[in-house]
């Protein structure tokens, strides 16, 4: 399924013997778009206060009562490697998670837990609580959905608007599109965006830079957030950009949400 990044904001966050805390926010590759980390919120009873749980570690979204399942038990999240929020996140740190863990660094997503390992596992030194200085001068592939909600975009040949939200893909935890909000700029629509059209992201400036022109993008058919996000739109929207193509099957009454599919040739 898809869900906007923000809905899962406050879900509870919950181990094999209880909970451990709330979801707070997503640290995403922007090489592979991948979900890296899931940034939970653990209150008072870790003195970190924070901490970065793997998306392998998800078994089961439970959309009713808003919880995501962990396969983890709440001594293994207590004695995991310490995570400073107003640190960086470095490689090392990363390695020491994966290590404690036993997970791989090279997972490539899966429906809960099940993804494979391959692809490169990119150096990153992105702080939990937003941006590093090593990340502005451009040595981190990690970025935080929460930072970079917000950021201006720019087409090739001028500003268009700003990221609203990012759309996630339950069944691989990747971000499947950008939602951009055009109001400044082309009344009242919003455009959704692939991971492909874009083209760098720029910490200083906070912008997002695409490959596609103010003219492609205003021809590009519109996307209504109440909506469901179907088949039949997704076939349009990416027959209209020429992006390869990744349908959902049909999900009536799930609003924004669809259940993922294979790309298709």
């Amino acid at each position: 399924m898809l869900h906007q990044a923000q809905d899962f904001k406050g879900f509870s966050v919950e181990a094999t013997d209880g909970k451990i805390g709330t979801v707070s926010n997503f640290l995403f590759d922007d090489s592979t778009w991948k979900l890296r980390w899931l940034v939970v919120d653990t209150g008072t009873w870790l003195e970190s206060r924070q901490i970065l749980i793997h998306p392998s570690s998800i078994t089961k979204l439970d959309l009713p009562v808003r919880a995501l399942l962990l396969n983890l038990t709440i001594g293994e999240v207590e004695k995991s490697p310490s995570i400073d929020k107003d640190e960086p996140v470095s490689q090392q740190m990363e390695y020491n998670l994966y290590g404690y863990y036993g997970m791989s660094p090279l997972w490539t997503g899966g429906t809960y837990g099940n993804g494979s390992a391959s692809g490169p596992f990119a150096s990153s030194t992105m702080s939990v609580g937003g941006e590093s200085g090593m990340a502005r001068r451009g040595d981190a592939h990690l970025r935080s959905v929460a930072e970079v909600t917000g950021y201006h975009i720019k087409a090739t040949d001028g500003a268009i608007g700003h990221i609203e939200s990012f759309l996630i893909d339950d069944a691989g935890w990747d971000i499947r599109y950008l939602v951009a909000d055009t109001r400044n700029w082309w009344f009242g629509q919003h455009v959704l965006l692939a991971p492909s059209s874009v083209r760098e992201i720029i910490w200083d400036s906070h912008e997002v830079c695409l490959n596609l022109t103010c003219y492609k993008i205003k021809g590009s058919p519109p996307w209504n957030a109440s909506g469901l996000l179907d088949r039949a739109y997704e076939q349009l929207l990416h027959a209209y950009y020429g992006w390869p193509a990744r349908f959902l099957p049909p999900q009536p009454g799930v609003g924004t949400e669809g259940k993922a599919d294979a790309d298709v040739p």
